[in-house]
């Protein structure tokens, strides 16, 4: 049966867990050794992209490119699904051609389609309600930083989207405490915050979910934020800056509640003055480009346990 990665709830903890220690390999394998393997020699990666990209792109291409295979680009406008073609069909025909595929998506729906009708694996680059690449970079971080996953504390700051929704199911698996501050009414979604909550419950970590940022960051370990105005959001600018700042800015009045060696992580690209100040996102206790050269290491053992 192929294995999909559309969210941290298609990973147990076993497998996170053993994600993780392959990045980790791969990462000084490529220091000490060089880039050129051959773990993927003659494998073809589609990448699907109906979104800007920079990092998710760059990441998937890199990585194959590296272990010996190939990355295929392929925009949305540069397929018939542009001019109507249903995504069953493509992801029918994509699959005669290519050994996995990996998409960047709008609506979660899309890729849920593309999973079930592709006989290779998929994997979620990025949708609306998910983005479990980002988040197995985060928990690297977390890791190289802090040496230790379980028991450490993250705040997340912002807007309760698809960083937050997977960062509550990854968190909830490895027994780290996670507190989200939002404004009222933009909450990570019931459903996910239940699954979190029960997968908490057994690992007998917490879960916070409060409008009060203060209240989130208080001894954090770890503080992330993400964009209040996420692609697609536009539209929504003039109400969300009026909800979100300054309530929600990470700054030097905020983090001031957090432990004193804590470290800020960001999914990038950032709005500097917006949901960080730069004085955070350029200071002594940011991980954020740790954070984005790990999207390399976590894509190259993704794709090494779905290909091989």
């Amino acid at each position: 049966m192929k294995g999909d990665v559309l969210s941290l709830r298609d990973l147990d903890e076993n497998q996170i867990v053993s994600l993780l220690e392959l990045s980790i390999f791969l990462k000084n394998q490529l220091k000490e050794e060089g880039a050129n393997t051959k773990y993927l020699d003659g494998k073809i990666l589609g990448m699907i992209f109906q979104k800007p990209s920079t990092r998710t792109r760059v990441s998937f291409e890199t990585a194959m490119l590296q272990m010996g295979g190939h990355a295929i680009n392929l925009s949305f406008n540069d397929l018939q699904l542009s001019r109507g073609e249903s995504i069953e069909d493509t992801a029918k025909t994509l699959s005669l051609y290519v050994n996995a595929l990996m998409a960047r998506v709008y609506d979660h729906d899309d890729i849920e389609k593309l999973s079930r009708y592709a006989t290779v694996p998929v994997i979620n680059g990025l949708s609306d309600l998910f983005h479990p690449c980002q988040i197995l970079a985060d928990l690297l971080t977390i890791f190289e930083y802090k040496k230790r996953l379980r028991g450490i504390k993250l705040a997340f700051i912002g807007d309760g989207n698809n960083i937050c929704n997977d960062l509550l199911l990854g968190c909830s698996k490895l027994g780290i405490d996670i507190s989200v501050s939002t404004p009222t009414g933009f909450e990570p979604l019931d459903w996910i915050t239940d699954i979190a909550r029960k997968q908490s419950r057994e690992k007998r970590s917490t879960i916070l979910i409060t409008s009060d940022p203060k209240e989130a960051i208080i001894d954090a370990d770890v503080v992330i934020t993400d964009t209040h105005i996420s692609i697609g959001k536009e539209s929504e600018i003039q109400h969300r800056e009026t909800l979100f700042f300054p309530k929600y800015q990470v700054n030097n009045d905020l983090v001031r509640f957090a432990k004193k060696d804590y470290i800020f992580m960001h999914c990038l690209p950032a709005k500097r003055g917006k949901e960080v100040l730069s004085d955070i996102i350029d200071g002594p206790h940011s991980a954020v480009w740790t954070e984005a050269e790990n999207r390399l290491h976590v894509q190259k053992a993704l794709l090494l346990k779905q290909i091989i």
